[in-house]
This record gives C-alpha cells, structure tokens and sequence, in this order.
C-alpha cells in the first residue's frame, strides 16, 4: 500500500463525518444561512494566507531533484491565493461582506490552531511530515466537492463553490499532491513515515473542526476581567 492508501484508510471514519457535518448536508441541499457561510468564507480567507505560506516553504524545501514536487506545491501555494480567493470575494459581494473587514478579522480558536500547526509543521517537521500537514486540506476538498455535487440541490446557491471543488484543474491538484506524499514517504524509514502519518491525522481533524466551528459560529470565550470562564 502507498503512504496515501494507508492514511486514507486511517482517516475514513473521520471523512464520513465531515461529510455527515450539519454544514456540509445544508449546503448541499442550499438550505445553509448565508450567515454561516458567510463566517466560513471569511476564517476560510484567512486560513488560506497561512496555508499558502506553508506550501511555499514546503516547496522551498522540496529535494534537489524531484522539480515535479516543486511545481506541484508551488502551482498550489498560488492557486489558493488566487483562484479559491476570487471566489471568496465573489460571495462577499453577494452577501454585502466588505473584503478589507473580513481580512482584518480574528481567527476562530479552530482557524488558528490549524493554521499554527500547519506552520509549526513546516518550521519543525521534515519535508515530508510538512507534504503530509498540507495534503488533508486539498485532498479532502476534492472529495467533499465530489461528495456534494453528487447530492446537491438544484439552483443551489452554493454551486459555484462546489464547482471549484469539482474542477478538473482541483482534482488533478489533489492527485498530484498525494503523488507527492506519496514519493516522500517512500524515500524515508518507518519512523519517519510515522510521523507524517500522524501529521495527516492531526490536519485531517482540523478539518472537521473548521467546517464545524463555521456552523457553530465559533469565537473566543469571554476572559475579561471580572468574569469566570464557565460562568
């Protein structure tokens, strides 16, 4: 079996419930508040500077040799900021979102436990342990997009979301980057392919937790003084 066929088996209890999500079964049938998305879209914009980030030091990092990883992480780092961020603001016109507030919002606990952990990756892990942190988001978009185009209601609000999931362009990403994983577990011993094992698993519950915490419209608790966390 590959690194990619042994993590996917790994996580696929995990996969059915990011499925199963209240805010991936709603947008798929259209019925999700344009507030909740909206949320999403905005830590989702945010999420994505660091993602990118950590895919260009990735890249920076890849093995003299293998140019194909090289061009697969950096062809990604860009497409994040660019195409994924365009339709970030196209539904922030929809839904009246200025563009200079949400990039000047605060990251939801979730948001930035992921985002420091995927930069923590690439800071302290090895190359590969860095490729396995960052193949959870794009993998497992390209599955969810298929997962809820599949269902999906028509005249769906959310079409041109899913669409950008479902697009041959994403799809080969997502290929290419578990070929990626897949030449850099090869190259290391079973210690090492431990450890980005369990990099994919931790990205991977990250995930469930972002979409989750969109939904649940998560913030930060109150500590200010004079009030008890709980109270």
């Amino acid at each position: 079996m590959t690194f990619c066929d042994t993590a996917w088996a790994r996580v696929r209890s995990m996969i059915d419930a990011i499925y199963d999500l209240p805010f991936n079964q709603e947008l798929a049938s259209g019925t999700l508040s344009q507030e909740r998305f909206a949320t999403y879209m905005i830590q989702d914009s945010l999420y994505l500077v660091a993602f990118s980030r950590t895919l260009s030091l990735a890249a920076a990092r890849t093995p003299s040799g293998d140019v194909a990883a090289m061009d697969t992480l950096t062809h990604a780092a860009r497409e994040v900021l660019v195409a994924e961020r365009m339709l970030h603001e196209s539904y922030f016109r929809r839904f009246g979102v200025d563009p200079a507030q949400a990039a000047a919002a605060e990251m939801n606990p979730s948001c930035a436990a992921y985002t420091n952990f995927l930069l923590a990756s690439a800071q302290e892990g090895s190359w590969g342990e860095t490729v396995a942190a960052v193949l959870p988001c794009i993998w497992i978009y390209a599955e969810a997009g298929k997962h809820i185009a599949a269902i999906a209601a028509p005249d769906n609000p959310y079409q041109a979301w899913i669409d950008t999931y479902v697009d041959p362009g994403f799809q080969k990403m997502s290929s290419d980057a578990q070929a990626v994983a897949n030449r850099a577990a090869a190259a290391v011993g079973a210690e090492a392919r431990a450890r980005m094992l369990e990099r994919f698993v931790v990205s991977t519950r990250y995930e469930w937790m972002f979409w989750n915490a969109a939904y649940n419209q998560e913030d930060w608790p109150d500590v200010s003084a004079g009030k008890r966390l709980g109270a």
